[in-house]
């Protein structure tokens, strides 16, 4: 008898740990470039708390983060970098972010100028994109910048100014190459 109630009682308290264990895990996929060792600099730099009673969660995926419960942030590290894009980017304390607005309420935000690139899916019906950004720029920082967002006015400034040292011949003063 008594090896019955003691079976029963370890089922039980595993059932328990099973489902209190599995209950806060957050499910998600990894990104394509999840291994590279630049998303391992920024997992360990995720912080416990985003905004106001936003928790880290656990997580089953590598290089991943999930604020809140049910949650509202995630962060996948590894995604593929974007390229050049008439998108909208913010810079947020040091990071450029390409903003994608398709699914609103539910904002996703890329970085830009880092490889590998993170994304941020923020709901902002419960969190706040700039306070989420600015909570993550020190772990999402880790990754060094290789590029950065320019305005539509610097890029034309830029092409304009290419084209009139490409058209001027050099006299081997300004900015121009000398001969």
């Amino acid at each position: 008898m008594h090896s019955r109630v003691r079976l029963a009682v370890a089922a039980a308290v595993a059932l328990v740990l099973a489902l209190t264990g599995c209950a806060g895990t957050v499910t998600l996929s990894p990104a394509a470039s999840a291994n590279d060792p630049s998303c391992a600099s920024i997992t360990v730099r995720l912080p416990s708390e985003l905004g106001e009673g936003l928790e880290l969660r656990r997580t089953d995926a590598q290089a991943t983060g999930a604020w809140g419960d049910p949650s509202a942030v995630i962060l996948r590290c590894g995604v593929t970098p974007p390229g050049p894009t008439t998108q909208t980017c913010l810079r947020v304390d040091g990071i450029d972010w390409l903003v994608d607005s398709t699914d609103a309420p539910n904002y996703i935000f890329t970085t830009f100028g880092r490889v590998p690139a993170t994304e941020v899916i923020i709901d902002s019906s419960r969190a706040s994109g700039e306070v989420v950004l600015t909570g993550l720029a020190a772990a999402v920082g880790a990754v060094p910048v290789d590029s950065g967002c320019v305005s539509y006015d610097d890029a034309s400034s830029f092409a304009a100014s290419a084209s009139t040292q490409a058209t001027t011949p050099s006299t081997g003063t300004g900015t121009g190459t000398s001969n």
